[in-house]
């Protein structure tokens, strides 16, 4: 599919979320086909000012292609700024803004979520970015701000009118939170109404979701977050049933490998000590399911270094193989 001028080989996308899209994962989950990944979602306000934390968030290599990036912020201006500076970064294929977030914080600052409640101001900050950059350019929106306030319609067709080349839609209200169900009918009404591509995301847990979700609501592409979470071969699978083709589950040794590369990349990026203490959470998720897994991320969670990481992961790993236990779950 295209985006804008932005020629995609596939319709699976990576959600970005904060503290997880990071460049390693990005890596990792392009091995197994996604066709476009985000950063996780970053300042304008701290871009802007020229703060290292959050330019590092642009950091990108060439196996890490396509690549949107995510911004957020409520001032057009240092929005527009902050396109500029992704733009002239030469890391991005692609810029969205984020009016989706409902993290406290960000709303409270206006941005975000907040955006949903402020039509005005999304014309004003829409105008301003498309002027700011060629990038293809997006948006993120939730359904609304509450099952009363549905109005993602009304904002996408003003991001529309303004010039982005696409809509994303995450159809849960703002005071869901990530709770409660997601609203794939608000999906399939956007894309009755926008001459753009729709990207859906939402309850996308499994292969079949994604097919479900591309089926019933008529969108362009999907997009997946959480389900992804020690789980990249899920990419995988949704681009083998959209194929028509089956798919086998990772072998306890493929899976195993995996990690090892996912925490070695993990602790050259960001450190030996930061970045091995920040793969417990991935720990946490690959071996989810697992025999004794509970047992296993108890060990570790003590651990704040690769290599006794790394070798308690293979003693685990080989107890499974002698026991013969397969994988409990589904792609």
């Amino acid at each position: 599919m295209n985006i804008g001028g932005l020629s995609l080989k596939n319709s699976v996308f990576l959600a970005p979320m904060a503290g997880i899209t990071n460049l390693p994962f990005r890596i990792i989950v392009r091995r197994f086909g996604c066709g476009l990944a985000f950063t996780e979602m970053i300042s304008a306000n701290g871009l802007v000012r020229g703060m290292e934390k959050t330019r590092r968030y642009l950091d990108s290599s060439d196996e890490d292609r396509p690549l949107g990036v995510q911004i957020f912020g409520q001032d057009p201006a240092v929005l527009a700024e902050a396109a500029r500076m992704v733009t002239e970064s030469g890391g991005a294929d692609l810029l969205d803004i984020n009016m989706g977030c409902p993290v406290k914080k960000v709303v409270r600052a206006g941005a975000g979520a907040a955006l949903m409640k402020n039509p005005g101001q999304v014309d004003l900050i829409m105008k301003a970015v498309r002027k700011a950059t060629p990038l293809p350019l997006t948006v993120k929106l939730r359904s609304g701000w509450s099952r009363r306030d549905i109005n993602a319609l009304i904002l996408a067709r003003i991001a529309e009118d303004d010039g982005a080349d696409a809509v994303i839609i995450h159809p849960r209200t703002v005071d869901q939170g990530f709770g409660g169900e997601a609203d794939w009918d608000v999906i399939a009404s956007l894309k009755k109404h926008l001459k753009i591509p729709l990207v859906g995301s939402g309850d996308i847990r499994s292969p079949d979701d994604a097919l479900r979700m591309l089926d019933t609501t008529g969108c362009d592409a999907v997009m997946v977050g959480r389900a992804s979470l020690g789980n990249p071969w899920i990419f995988w699978g949704i681009i083998s049933r959209l194929k028509n083709e089956g798919y086998p589950l990772p072998t306890l040794m493929e899976r195993e490998a995996l990690i090892r590369d996912h925490l070695k990349m993990e602790a050259a990026y960001t450190g030996e000590c930061r970045g091995s203490r920040n793969f417990r959470k991935h720990l946490l998720w690959y071996t989810k399911g697992l025999r004794n897994g509970a047992r296993f991320r108890q060990m570790v969670g003590a651990f704040s270094e690769q290599e006794p990481m790394l070798k308690e992961l293979h003693r685990f790993f080989q107890s499974l193989a002698e026991n013969d236990e397969g994988m409990s779950e589904n792609l």
